[in-house]
């Protein structure tokens, strides 16, 4: 194996379609932005999907061509960790109305030359995974050994049995649930009136000029503050001041938490689109898997064969253990084989994403299990 093979391939194809979106539209052509490392097998039996989350993209294990920081989930991804490029073929796609490749909202609309902005159509999880699908066909990956997620990408991982039955062995379902709450919705709309408030956004018509940075940054800070703990927090920062001279948005960061989350709003922005963030985030309140499925979260699992592993931490409440029980008991009504863990963190949502040794080992575990 090469090392490009082994440690990864940035590529973009542009695939014909047309794909139907839930809402109706045929979109066509389809952009994807999508990296692969290892060899598929000659049997095509060691193909794993990796998909991310809301602000995550395609760089799953190599250098972010925009931050150079490592790929977001080095942790689990690579030579000798439970998701390895030496036993699997891994492929990590860029989610349909992102922006860092894919077709959303930043990219150019065939029928104007233009961006394509707040005239992108209205786009859901599972559209998102029709789209990895057609990614997948184009790659001669006609089955998944296995499809792993956490937070939006657990979400994609549960609507991949339900929507191709027949196309994946087993799923990983990280910190994440089948519906948002009314709470997650709430934040989500503070985050999306936040990039609407801005005078740049200019109903999403900004590419030609300055992006509605300010916005963006006060919705990622909203939503960083559901993906840390409370204990978290107060052991990392607690009410400690700062030197007074730091400053932005014209204000004294006089705590050590208010910097913090100015850093993560402003270096955000950085590397994402505001109208892709407004896209995505709707996208996560509408999914709701048991009404896809009549009303019951059960049916969406009943013509899989796959295996289950859902794994929670027990400082998250953004998505609480509580919401991965719900799965297990419906995929215990559906017949489905499944295997829950709680495990401990301070670390909150974002436990995941962190130095996690005990997941590491239930995530390999459960793959070694199905060879």
């Amino acid at each position: 194996m090469s090392d490009d093979q082994r440690f990864g391939l940035s590529r973009h194809v542009t695939l014909p379609g047309p794909l139907r979106l839930d809402g109706g539209v045929l979109l066509s052509p389809v952009e994807i932005a999508y990296e692969t490392y290892g060899t598929l097998a000659p049997d095509g039996g060691n193909a794993i999907l990796i998909c991310h989350a809301l602000t995550g993209d395609q760089h799953v294990a190599s250098p972010h061509p925009v931050t150079g920081k490592p790929g977001w989930w080095t942790r689990m991804v690579g030579p000798g960790k439970p998701v390895d490029p030496d036993r699997h073929f891994i492929v990590c796609a860029n989610v349909l109305g992102s922006c860092m490749g894919s077709s959303g909202p930043a990219t150019v609309n065939p029928a104007t030359g233009r961006p394509w902005g707040m005239d992108f159509p209205v786009i859901t999880i599972r559209d998102m995974v029709r789209a990895q699908a057609m990614l997948l066909d184009h790659l001669g990956v006609g089955r998944l050994k296995a499809v792993v997620g956490g937070s939006m990408g657990g979400m994609q991982a549960l609507s991949w049995p339900a929507t191709f039955p027949d196309r994946v062995d087993a799923v990983v379902v990280i910190a994440s649930t089948a519906r948002h709450s009314a709470q997650n919705i709430a934040f989500h709309e503070v985050g999306r009136q936040a990039v609407m408030a801005d005078p740049r956004w200019n109903g999403g018509a900004y590419y030609d000029g300055d992006p509605p940075a300010a916005g963006l940054a006060v919705a990622r800070m909203a939503a960083h503050i559901t993906y840390l703990s409370e204990a978290g927090l107060t052991e990392k920062f607690g009410r400690r001041l700062q030197a007074r001279e730091a400053k932005s948005f014209g204000f004294d960061a006089d705590f050590q938490i208010e910097s913090y989350l100015r850093h993560q709003g402003l270096s955000f922005v950085d590397r994402f689109d505001a109208n892709a963030y407004l896209y995505i985030t709707r996208a996560m309140d509408y999914f709701d898997l048991a009404e896809e499925h009549g009303g019951l979260l059960a049916n969406a699992f009943r013509e899989t064969r796959a295996r289950f592993c859902l794994v929670s931490f027990d400082t998250d409440w953004l998505y609480p253990t509580r919401d991965s029980r719900a799965i297990v008991h419906a995929l215990n009504a559906a017949g489905a084989p499944v295997s829950f863990v709680e495990l401990s963190s301070p670390f909150g949502h974002d436990a995941f994403l962190l130095e996690a040794p005990e997941l590491n080992r239930v995530v390999d575990g459960f793959l070694r299990a199905g060879r």
